[in-house]
């Protein structure tokens, strides 16, 4: 049996606002689809140049009151950064929260509007600890 990695898809509640996020991460849509009879779009996003590993986010037009408030059961997505230390700063300079600060210069985590846990981990070896992110405590759940 052949077996292909295709996705990972997440629902979400306000498809800008989720987009929006994932921009800030550096994904860029490469793909949409929306159905009129069936009520939805799906936007497929990737980093640049991995466009073999999207994340889909699926959007109800209808609304979706099934979210769970807390999405921690799905466990997390993971992706790489150059110098996670100015991406938990952008991230932060763009409202997000840092609930579980690079302290060991190596993994950080945050979570999307819609609850989902995104992992950043340093490329290569850790940084050289350093501040604020050194004394930073936890926020939430991450």
């Amino acid at each position: 049996m052949a077996l292909t990695y295709l996705h990972t898809m997440v629902r979400v509640k306000d498809l800008d606002k989720s987009m929006e996020f994932y921009r800030l991460l550096g994904l860029k849509e490469t793909r949409r689809y929306e159905s009129e009879q069936g009520r939805f779009t799906l936007v497929f996003m990737s980093p640049p140049g991995q466009e073999e590993a999207p994340i889909e986010l699926t959007y109800n037009w209808d609304g979706d009151d099934e979210l769970p408030s807390d999405s921690r059961h799905f466990g997390h997505l993971a992706y790489g950064v150059d110098n996670i230390y100015e991406a938990c700063a952008h991230l932060m300079e763009n409202g997000v929260t840092i609930n579980r600060p690079p302290r060991d210069g190596r993994m950080a985590f945050v979570r999307s509007p819609d609850n989902i846990s995104v992992e950043l981990l340093q490329n290569g070896e850790a940084l050289a600890p350093a501040e604020p992110w050194t004394s930073m405590e936890n926020t939430g759940h991450w």
